[in-house]
């Protein structure tokens, strides 16, 4: 069970990763990584939402009709996003203006409708938080890794901190829309790349 578990959670980190292998939840990707805070505030209110939302769709999995699941594990996400939005608004007011519209706009994920539907909705209570953590978190890590990037080449500070010295010109292209695309390109790149290497060392040892 242990071990069953832990590949579950390790799934959504590296097999699975959301953002860097199945390439879902684009638009909060782009939108919203200009710094690494964001990047952080965002997937940590997409782990809450995920998990919460797992659990749910998990313990309601025999009562709900199969002809009307979708609509109801809408109003389930809708519910857990709205508590999301409302404490954030309450106690960070700051990130909440900077992710705006994208923290209501949860409800709608791929991802969190995807894990639903492929995996809280087959599998047992235990499973489906573990499965919604290991995504939340394989995303929360791919969002603050691109707002990194962007944050250090586009401003020359890490979570506000300065990265370079008085001298450093920021490139300011990077915290815009195509830096955005720009990261997400690159970084996407060198993961195929290291994981083709990988693959290819795998092979030729076996």
């Amino acid at each position: 069970m242990k071990l069953n578990l832990g590949k579950t959670f390790v799934n959504g980190i590296l097999n699975e990763n959301p953002t860097f292998r199945l390439v879902l939840g684009m638009c909060p990707t782009l939108a919203v990584t200009t710094a690494a805070i964001n990047g952080l505030g965002m997937g940590a209110a997409v782990i809450f939402v995920l998990t919460c939302s797992n659990i749910a769709v998990s313990l309601l999995r025999k009562i709900v009709p199969n002809q009307i699941r979708i609509p109801c594990f809408v109003v389930v996400i809708a519910t857990f996003v709205t508590i999301v939005d409302l404490i954030m608004h309450a106690f960070l007011p700051d990130l909440h203006k900077v992710l705006g519209i994208f923290i209501p706009l949860i409800v709608v994920n791929c991802i969190i409708l995807g894990r639903a539907e492929a995996f809280a909705f087959k599998n047992n209570v235990i499973s489906s938080a573990v499965d919604g953590i290991g995504m939340g978190v394989g995303f929360t890590l791919a969002l603050t890794l691109i707002g990194s990037v962007r944050e250090i080449i586009g401003n020359g500070t890490i979570f506000g901190l300065p990265v370079f010295g008085a001298s450093y010109s920021p490139m300011l292209v990077m915290i815009l829309p195509p830096g955005a695309f720009l990261t997400l390109g690159s970084l996407l790149g060198l993961l195929n790349y290291l994981g083709q290497r990988r693959a290819y060392a795998t092979k030729k040892s076996a």
